[in-house]
């Protein structure tokens, strides 16, 4: 899903490194700064971006932070858009050009993955011999391998919100199904169709509810355990729930 202006893979290149007060505030109508002003906030740093676009994906990761940390203070339905516009010093406008809702910003960590699962999906289809099971966890394992620095946190505070606000979570569970048709279409639309059109794509969609299923497992192991901002602890939860899926799956036989 892109980013307004810029694509996704460049706005999430560079890390990020606290909010408002770090990135600094983001003044409607001031200039964007020198080039050399802009430092790259991660290890690859947002290479390739003009001017404009560093003060897009600036002014981005700022309402993020600053969403994530007045939802959690304050609580989702309690905090006004006017409040969050301006604590980083924008215009509703700006605002409405970034995200479409408060929900938007708020479920934006875990918008930024499925965007990335997404787009892995679509630039390695599953090969002749391999399995559309297999396909799925490789491409998630990439896609969180590709979050920018910091994301853990931010993914854990906007998972909590949505656990504890029903007007997120309906709006998560909303994006988790168009990604679900997506990632069937394309898939589908890739795999030769054995056996019936209808019968191949209904066993696709249970191979990716199956896998869907242990990520959501892995991602309440890791909030419950505490470990925070650790990705390896997510990789390895990742993994334990992946591969107890074909003994839950043989379970159907029995």
């Amino acid at each position: 899903m892109p980013v307004t202006g810029i694509s996704w893979q460049q706005a999430f290149a560079g890390g990020w490194r606290g909010g408002a007060s770090t990135l600094g505030a983001v003044r409607e109508g001031s200039p964007a700064g020198n080039e050399g002003d802009e430092r790259p906030a991660g290890p690859a740093g947002p290479a390739g971006l003009t001017l404009r676009e560093r003060k897009k994906l600036r002014t981005r990761r700022a309402l993020v932070e600053e969403a994530l940390r007045l939802f959690t203070e304050q609580g989702f339905g309690e905090t006004t858009l006017d409040e969050l516009v301006d604590a980083v010093e924008i215009s509703q406008r700006t605002f409405f050009r970034t995200f479409a809702s408060k929900e938007d910003v708020a479920l934006a960590p875990e918008k930024e993955l499925w965007a990335a699962y997404v787009a892995g999906i679509e630039a390695r289809p599953p090969g002749p011999g391999r399995s559309p099971l297999a396909s799925y966890q490789e491409t998630l394992f990439a896609a969180v391998r590709e979050m920018a620095e910091g994301w853990e946190r931010r993914f854990l505070c906007s998972r909590a919100l949505c656990e504890r606000t029903p007007a997120l979570l309906a709006h998560s569970l909303r994006h988790c199904a168009e990604v679900t048709d997506r990632v069937l279409h394309i898939t589908a639309e890739r795999r030769p169709a054995a056996g019936g059109g209808r019968d191949q794509e209904l066993r696709l969609l249970l191979l990716l509810e199956l896998m869907l299923a242990a990520w959501r497992w892995a991602v309440r192991q890791w909030a419950a355990a505490g470990q925070g901002a650790d990705r390896e602890a997510l990789y390895g939860h990742m993994r334990e729930a992946f591969a107890a899926i074909p003994d839950a799956a043989a379970l159907a036989r029995h």
